[in-house]
């Protein structure tokens, strides 16, 4: 059978420098830092004392108060983006697309952390009598915020929620492009969300040494490639993509983005947390997108690097680049917008991919800020785009990102031509 085409009609975003996609991308583009003294909570006391946190957001806003206090914050944060995605689709009203042809496939690492952790301090707190909210296991499951954007816009396709921690919204991505491509679906809103900058989230990762304790300097911890790097800056968000097939796209005359090429997944099988030493895993899911796409390595022009500010992460994607791409590989523009935004966890690679689209829409792709000393274990002949955004033509761009448990997922998303 004859695949089909599938592009980007719609954006949406709630990020830790932007509650909307002009102004996420805006920051992103003039290299402003989300990282600053956690808020939340009274975090005097751990190792790490900032985070990149979403900043001025007030869910009633846009929700139902009542509503809105049924949701943990992934699922607000989830919800809005989609709204604004619909919207940016015009797609936000009655008898716009088919119901049955229009789903939802969203991801999340963890889910509702912030409701887990609080009805379990509640408990302890108490008598040991056992009183909690009728809400607490439908704020906190992973898939409910997939549930919650069909029911608002009554969208009854295929509905679920990918799970593969840092990779989670890329494989949600690549799903809904492979089930509109199979002809099973038009739309579909696909994306992620995350909300783990609380006690559990942070000193959770802590624990395992992930985060970087800059205490001194929030705004210039998370300094991919730099060689004091020492751990990824907690971030939290989302970032949703309306997916549509492009005959139905055109039909409406909506106004296409990109079109998403293709996406690839494999697995490192080697630690829980640790990447592949030489990233095997890295490089073959990089393979695996190019062959999906029918692309070469000569058409990609930027790639969006997974590039959390970790010691061995960023050694090992940088190795695998230049594995895949050979000479090329020096004619990319390669950038981490992870030192800006934070690491997302599962809804990293929805606002990832996001960049890569506008970056591809716009011929300019965002800097890799904080970047003060060289590592001489990293390729010096790569462009990382340091401090400034640079202006290019951006064909195609490829986004990168691994989780814990060695999942990786890429996704390219290059110009439409008719």
């Amino acid at each position: 059978m004859k695949l089909k085409r599938v592009v980007v009609t719609g954006l949406g975003a709630i990020t830790p420098i932007g509650n909307n996609v002009p102004d996420f991308w805006n920051n992103l583009l003039n290299g402003v830092s989300g990282a600053a003294a956690i808020t939340r909570f009274d975090a005097s006391k751990f190792k790490t004392q900032f985070a990149c946190e979403v900043k001025g957001f007030n869910p009633e806003d846009y929700l139902d108060r009542k509503e809105a206090r049924k949701l943990d914050p992934f699922s607000q944060y989830g919800l809005v983006s989609a709204m604004q995605a619909m919207k940016d689709a015009q797609l936000d009203g009655e008898n716009k697309f088919d119901p049955d042809r229009a789903g939802v496939i969203w991801g999340s690492g963890i889910g509702g952390l912030q409701t887990f952790q609080d009805e379990c301090f509640n408990f302890a707190g108490g008598d040991g009598t056992p009183r909690f909210n009728p809400f607490f296991i439908p704020k906190m499951i992973a898939d409910i915020c997939s549930g919650h954007i069909s029911i608002m816009f009554g969208m009854r396709g295929p509905n679920f929620t990918t799970c593969s921690a840092c990779a989670s919204s890329t494989n949600a991505i690549i799903d809904a492009a492979m089930y509109i491509k199979l002809g099973k679906a038009d739309i579909i809103v696909a994306g992620g969300s995350e909300a783990a900058v609380c006690q559990a989230g942070v000193g959770g990762f802590n624990a395992m040494h992930a985060l970087s304790t800059r205490n001194d300097s929030p705004q210039t911890a998370s300094r991919p490639f730099d060689v004091d790097r020492d751990g990824f800056v907690l971030g939290e968000g989302a970032g949703c993509l309306i997916l549509e097939e492009l005959e139905h796209a055109l039909k409406r005359g909506a106004k296409i983005y990109a079109e998403v090429a293709g996406g690839g997944m494999t697995a490192d099988a080697n630690h829980i947390t640790a990447p592949h030493p030489e990233g095997l895993g890295a490089m073959n899911v990089m393979k695996n997108a190019l062959q999906d796409a029918e692309m070469t390595v000569d058409q990609i022009d930027y790639v969006n690097v997974h590039g959390t500010s970790t010691p061995l992460g960023d050694v090992a994607e940088t190795k695998a680049i230049v594995k895949v791409f050979g000479e090329h590989a020096y004619n990319l523009n390669i950038s981490s917008t992870k030192s800006m935004t934070g690491h997302l966890l599962g809804a990293a690679g929805a606002i990832e991919a996001m960049a890569c689209v506008l970056a591809v829409q716009n011929d300019i792709v965002p800097p890799t800020i904080n970047h003060f000393n060289d590592d001489p274990a990293l390729d010096n002949r790569l462009n990382l785009t340091f401090h400034k955004a640079q202006k290019r033509v951006v064909r195609a761009a490829l986004s990168n990102t691994f989780g814990f448990g060695g999942h990786n997922a890429s996704v390219i998303m290059k110009k439409y031509i008719a």
